[in-house]
């Protein structure tokens, strides 16, 4: 083979490799394990809390997300395959303000089991300053029934979370 035809052979093997890896997401700031069910730390407070369907399908696992001293402005989430490496946005860049709720089905975690969280410094900016993710939903996140009692825990988690005592990270 000549070595023409071997550079060519390379080139294209290059090119269909590009094209088939996955893209990883934009990475600037730094990351952190989430690891429970309730973080505080970097200027954000996260808390989970599941909310039981008549269904599984129908079972949302829902996350709080609070400013807690950091200057984030957007926030998005995306669900990794950590084998593929394959990811989904799963909630788009939005402004954070003073409280978020994300709702996902429960059963999603099971194909995207990764949660990446992203905070973005500025809505210019590219990548975000701060990525927590999470392995799975926490196993220490509780189960309700009833929105009014997943509201109250959410709500009383990140108080708790929120007193100088509670800013352990």
């Amino acid at each position: 083979m000549s070595r023409l035809r071997q550079g060519l052979v390379l080139v294209g093997t290059v090119g269909a490799l590009l094209l088939v890896l996955p893209t990883p997401a934009p990475a600037e700031g730094q990351e952190i394990h989430g690891e429970n069910s309730s973080f505080v730390g970097q200027g954000v407070a996260m808390a989970w809390g599941v909310l039981r369907g008549a269904r599984e399908d129908d079972t949302q696992a829902v996350l709080r997300i609070v400013p807690a001293g950091g200057a984030y402005v957007a926030v998005s989430i995306d669900g990794v395959d950590p084998f593929t490496q394959a990811r989904r946005v799963l909630f788009a860049r939005s402004p954070l303000g003073a409280s978020l709720d994300v709702r996902t089905p429960r059963a999603s975690f099971a194909d995207l089991p990764r949660r990446e969280i992203h905070f973005f410094s500025s809505r210019e900016a590219v990548g975000p300053a701060l990525t927590v993710y999470f392995m799975g939903l926490p196993d220490t996140t509780p189960e309700f029934t009833s929105e009014a009692a997943l509201h109250a825990y959410l709500g009383e988690t990140l108080a708790k979370l929120m007193t100088p005592k509670g800013r352990t990270q």
